[in-house]
């Protein structure tokens, strides 16, 4: 699919790039500040957490961190703004809670999985979702687990294979529909193209669907409204917008489908800013920027009467290749619009700056 055309149409402009002596699986920006944080694994196998701060065109390192585990994921998600801990999930199977201002010992530790933590979420921290602080963790041994970092020990919810189902490696997870104190729910997807999505409300599963492919990266548009939209990423190069507004009895979600790379899709994340505009990252090293229209009318009626959705439609923004690596982490940053960071297997870190997003 080819870009939008015109000179109004959105630039990524690389803006600074730092080599790094590591594998780089996670990048996350500090909230309310100019800094930035690297997670990964070290040549000798122990965890890696780099703190940066973007000066004068540049990234200083402030502080490195080394820890026994290698770390896969990280997220603020389930911090206050003025503590901004960081949850990480790590190769062990642990989940720690880290105040970077004093790291030698986490505030929060357990043994979540019996295998690596894949991916890991957070809400009702950083002024965004009603509710409790909590985070969720996604692991190869096959279960979904959500924690209160109020809570020792014991998850608030697991969502593991009901007996006799074979377990499936979870790569992905996702906090949405935190809109009430009440309402929350997770999406999870796994190694089989399934999408799962709990509801920790009623404590069940509320849909399940299968994309045929290998579920690499789930993410509602925004965390804190009434369910909207999910992307999920694909490892074909492919995919998925689903309108979550209307549930089908049968049918399920509405949703449209683009294969957008030649390879793995890694990421998606939504602009902060503005739901609709989201970015995806390769495994050829590139970086493709969208946007989402909605139809004139987002549900209709089936032959029962049953209310169904509509899906709409995406187009591409801009694309651009970065690195002949996985682009495998991205995060926008919550404060300044069009700022974002992401990380590829070429061992480098990229902070990029995404110009004219007012205008689309």
């Amino acid at each position: 699919m080819a870009a939008a055309a015109g000179p109004e149409r959105p630039q990524v402009v690389a803006h600074v790039q730092q080599a790094l002596s590591y594998t780089l699986f996670d990048c996350k920006w500090v909230p309310r500040s100019a800094r930035l944080l690297c997670l990964g694994s070290a040549a000798r196998g122990t965890g890696v957490v780099q703190l940066y701060e973007l000066r004068a065109g540049r990234l200083e390192l402030l502080r490195e961190i080394e820890k026994a585990k290698p770390i896969k994921c990280g997220t603020f998600g389930a911090a206050s703004l003025q503590q901004r801990y960081l949850a990480t999930g790590d190769f062990g199977g642990s989940l720690n809670v880290w105040n970077l201002e004093a790291p030698e010992i986490p505030v929060y530790s357990v043994k979540g999985h019996k295998e690596i933590i894949n991916s890991i979420d957070g809400v009702g921290g950083l002024g965004i979702g009603e509710g409790a602080p909590e985070i969720v963790t996604g692991s190869r041994d096959g279960t979904v687990k959500v924690w209160d970092p109020r809570q020792k020990d014991t998850p608030v919810a697991n969502m593991e294979p009901v007996q006799g189902e074979s377990k499936r490696d979870c790569w992905t997870v996702a906090f949405g529909n935190a809109y009430t104190q009440e309402e929350r729910v997770v999406c999870a997807g796994y190694d089989n193209g399934d999408i799962k999505l709990f509801d920790l409300k009623t404590m069940s599963l509320r849909w399940e669907t299968n994309i045929k492919n290998g579920v690499c990266s789930v993410e509602f548009d925004r965390k804190d409204v009434n369910m909207n939209k999910l992307v999920a990423t694909s490892l074909e190069g492919k995919f998925h917008v689903f309108d979550m507004r209307t549930q089908h009895p049968t049918k399920g979600f509405a949703s449209v489908s683009e294969k957008a790379h030649k390879s793995t899709i890694w990421q998606v994340r939504h602009l902060p800013q503005n739901r609709d505009i989201f970015m995806t990252s390769g495994g050829a090293g590139s970086l493709h920027l969208w946007k989402y229209e909605y139809p004139a009318q987002r549900s209709k009626k089936d032959s029962e009467g049953a209310e169904m959705g509509v899906a709409g439609s995406v187009s591409l923004l801009q694309n651009v290749t970065l690195s002949t690596q996985p682009i495998s982490s991205l995060d926008w940053s919550p404060d300044k619009k069009g700022l974002c960071v992401c990380g590829a297997f070429d061992q480098t870190v990229r902070v990029l700056i995404v110009t004219k997003l007012n205008k689309v």
